[in-house]
């Protein structure tokens, strides 16, 4: 979402390289540079202004400290207010109330209010809120009832059923059958429109006064950018906002709804929600997030999702063939990839190491999710002889692979090469000094000719 903004962050730090101090002139040409990478990230020119002055007094004759160069201190000064922008780190739910805690979800049709109701419920399901319940209270869009109900079977949920006439009666019936089967948490998905009208607002103010919800969520789409004021400004006036949820931030976003609504509403955002995948929401760290589109990386979100999603079993058994170096097959290999799969994918893993933006782009270029599926594909057309032994693999059954993943022989000869390159390097760091072996490898493959793209 924030590549563009990373990357001008990026080219502006490196522009400051050379000057002994930060000065009015040095900084006031940065923070003019600074300006116009907000606004085309849609940041609402107000939150622009503001944000650009803080920094200003901050940053005003401030020496070079230690080894600091004046555009890492800089670059300090603007993580620290960029923090500040996006709101305080580490605020969860609330869940200091009598069972079931209600949670209600507010925003624009489309903002993804309905699979985020499913994305909480899985979340909380696995932090020991077991009995967790959903309710769709859209009465104008029978999908949004069952696209909830067979979200709520995927994860294995209770979904109540929306047969009441009146947003109001479907509510307060799911709270009583809610609270009959002791659950701990109602999560009640509302309806929205395209756009804010007088009706949406009425509606949503009267199930918050019949439900008395402890957390109200505004939900977000992370594409809105400018827009992204108005729609934050009308629903923080017509409830009793308690957090946000910032939604598709994936996508090809700008980030202008990110930096701004946090300043907009005065409330935290508390998670955003990284794709469609039932899985992807993950809790919102202002200062995590400073960092990334400031290219540091995110490694500590990074280690927290290596926790949570990676098969510790199938991890044992790699680390295992790791000790020995001996046994590390195609198999295991695609099971690799599938782990990254799980993650998020390459490109999600990339985007929370630091230095990336700092990559050349022939090598940022290939990391590309859509190759992953590619080597997944090849292997998924061998037998399972050919995993472990590839050796075995001559012309014709590189063809037959080749026709069975619907690539090209050069793409299985490619893959197997680049396997071959692993393999040489699982044996190293089973030797004394094989870290530092691997490392140096590893940079091998990531220069310009070191792995070509497929075709």
């Amino acid at each position: 979402m924030f590549e563009n903004l990373s990357e001008r962050f990026t080219g502006i730090v490196k522009r400051l390289r050379g000057e002994s101090r930060l000065t009015a002139d040095n900084i006031d040409g940065t923070l003019r540079e600074v300006r116009l990478a907000l606004l085309e990230a849609d940041v609402a020119l107000p939150v622009v202004t503001d944000f650009l002055a803080r920094v200003r007094v901050r940053a005003l004759g401030q020496e070079v400290i230690g080894t600091l160069t004046p555009g890492q201190a800089l670059i300090r000064v603007v993580r620290d207010e960029l923090t500040t922008l996006m709101g305080e780190a580490g605020v969860g739910l609330d869940f200091n109330a009598e069972p079931p805690v209600v949670i209600l979800l507010a925003g624009l049709q489309g903002s993804g209010k309905t699979t985020t109701a499913a994305k909480l419920a899985k979340r909380l399901k696995e932090q020991d809120r077991k009995a967790v319940a959903v309710v769709s209270c859209d009465i104008y869009r029978p999908a949004a009832i069952e696209q909830l109900r067979s979200l709520a079977g995927e994860i294995g949920v209770e979904c109540y059923p929306s047969t009441e006439t009146t947003p109001e009666r479907i509510a307060l019936a799911a709270l009583e059958m809610a609270r009959r089967q002791l659950k701990d948490v109602l999560i009640v998905d509302t309806a929205g429109r395209l756009a804010i009208d007088e009706a949406m607002m009425a509606e949503i103010r009267g199930l918050h006064a019949v439900l008395a919800p402890r957390e109200t969520l505004f939900v977000i789409d992370a594409m809105t950018g400018q827009d992204a004021v108005r729609t934050a400004q009308a629903f923080n006036e017509a409830l009793p906002l308690t957090g946000v949820v910032l939604t598709k931030a994936d996508g090809d976003a700008r980030g202008g709804a990110a930096l701004a609504v946090r300043q907009i509403t005065g409330k935290p955002i508390k998670f955003i929600g990284m794709g469609e995948k039932i899985h992807a929401l993950e809790p919102f760290h202002p200062d995590r997030m400073a960092s990334r589109i400031l290219g540091m990386g995110d490694v500590l979100s990074l280690i927290e999702e290596v926790e949570q999603k990676v098969d510790k079993q199938k991890a044992a058994k790699v680390a295992a063939k790791l000790a020995t170096g001996k046994g590390f097959d195609l198999a295991d290999f695609r099971e690799q990839l599938e782990q990254m799969k799980n993650m998020g994918g390459l490109a999600s893993l990339m985007s929370k190491l630091p230095g990336v933006a700092e990559l050349p782009e022939q090598v940022k270029n290939r990391v590309n999710d859509q190759e992953m599926v590619k080597l997944a594909a090849i292997i998924d057309s061998m037998t399972p002889r050919e995993r472990k032994f590839p050796a075995v693999l001559k012309a014709s059954r590189k063809v037959r692979i080749a026709k069975g993943s619907g690539t090209q022989v050069q793409d299985v000869n490619r893959l197997l090469k680049q396997f071959e390159n692993m393999q040489r390097m699982m044996k190293k760091v089973s030797k004394k000094g094989g870290l530092q072996a691997l490392m140096r490898g590893m940079r091998t493959q990531m220069s310009p000719g070191g792995m070509p793209p497929m075709r």
